[in-house]
C-alpha cells in the first residue's frame, strides 16, 4: 500500500461490521466522525470521538470475551431449514442461504466453552448480521443446548443477545422459543447455577421479552437501544412523546431493569468479577 493510499480517505463506504476490517477509514453512524480501521479494532469498535458502540461481529465478540482468545466452539443442533414452507418476496430457504454465506455461520447463534476470568463457563452470543440475530428454532435449541451444557458442567451460563426478536420466516414455531428458553434458564436457576444476560445493541421483540431480561445479573452495553416494540409503534398506541432516551441502556438502569451499565472495553473484566464472586472464587473481603 503506497502513501496516498496512507493520507488520502477514500470515497466512504456503508459497511457491515464484518466488513470494517477490509475498509481503510469508517464513518461513525452517530457522530459521522471518520475512523482509521486499525484504531477502531483496538478500541474493540467503541468510537474514539463520541464513544458510540457500533455493532459487533460475532466471532469478534467471542475472541473479546475469552481469556486468550481461546474458546472451544459446540455445533448447533440440526434442524429443519424450513419448518413452515414460508415465502414472501423470496423463500425462506434462500434467504438463509444468502445469509450463510454472507456471515459465514450457521445461524445467528454461536456457542462457546472456555474461561473467562480464569473462571469455566459457557457463553451463547447472537449474531445480528444474520437475519437481525432473529430468534427461530434453531437459535431456540442452542440456547437451550447451552443451558444445559452449563447445566452438566455445573458451570456458568452467559448469553449475549443482540436481536430484532422472533423469526417471522418460522412463524408460531419462532415464538415457542420464547417459553423454551426461558425454561432452560429457569432449570439452572433452580440448582443455583449462575446465568448473566448482556445486552448488545440492539435487544428488542421476543428475545427481550424472553431470557435476556431474566439474567441473575443483566449487563447493557452502554448505548444499547433494549426493549420490546420500536419507539414510534408505543408513541402511536399511546398517542404520547417518550422520554428522551427511552428504551437505552441507561434510561432502563435508572428504572430497575438493568443492573449493569457498561463500555465494551471494561465489559471482559466486569464479567470476571461478577462470575469470581458468584462461583465464590473471589478471596477478595468486602467491607461496608
Amino acid at each position: 500500500m503506497n502513501w496516498f493510499m496512507n493520507i488520502v480517505r477514500p470515497k466512504i463506504q456503508k459497511t457491515t461490521p464484518k466488513e470494517i476490517a477490509n475498509n481503510m477509514w469508517v464513518k461513525c453512524p452517530n457522530c459521522n466522525q471518520m475512523l482509521f480501521s486499525k484504531e477502531l479494532k483496538k478500541s474493540l469498535y467503541v468510537c474514539t470521538s463520541c464513544g458510540h458502540h457500533l455493532r459487533l461481529y460475532v466471532d469478534k465478540r467471542l475472541k473479546m470475551l475469552f481469556d486468550d482468545e481461546n474458546y472451544t466452539l459446540i455445533d448447533l443442533p440440526v434442524l429443519a431449514d424450513d419448518p413452515i414452507k414460508f415465502k414472501d418476496s423470496q423463500k425462506y430457504t434462500d434467504r438463509l442461504k444468502a445469509n450463510r454465506k454472507s456471515s459465514e455461520n450457521q445461524d445467528a447463534l454461536k456457542i462457546a466453552t472456555g474461561q473467562i476470568g480464569g473462571v469455566d463457563c459457557v457463553v451463547a452470543v447472537m449474531d445480528f448480521s444474520f437475519m437481525g440475530g432473529s430468534m427461530g428454532t434453531v437459535v431456540g435449541e442452542g440456547i437451550v443446548k447451552a443451558a444445559d451444557l452449563a447445566l452438566k458442567k455445573k458451570i456458568p451460563f452467559i448469553t449475549v443477545a443482540s436481536s430484532g426478536g422472533a423469526r417471522m420466516q418460522e412463524g408460531i414455531l419462532s415464538l415457542m422459543q420464547m417459553a423454551r428458553t426461558v425454561a432452560a434458564v429457569n432449570m439452572l436457576k433452580e440448582k443455583g447455577i449462575p446465568f448473566i444476560s448482556v445486552l448488545a445493541d440492539p435487544t428488542t421483540g421476543g428475545v427481550s421479552a424472553s431470557f435476556a431480561m431474566l439474567g441473575d445479573i443483566n449487563i447493557a452495553e452502554t448505548g444499547s437501544l433494549i426493549g420490546f416494540a420500536g419507539q414510534r409503534v408505543i408513541e402511536q398506541t399511546i398517542r404520547e412523546t417518550l422520554p428522551e432516551n427511552f428504551q437505552r441502556a441507561e434510561y432502563l438502569k435508572e428504572h430497575g431493569m438493568v443492573d449493569i451499565v457498561v463500555d465494551r472495553p471494561n465489559l471482559k473484566e466486569e464479567l470476571a468479577k461478577i462470575l469470581k464472586i458468584l462461583t465464590n472464587k473471589n478471596k477478595a473481603i468486602v467491607q461496608d
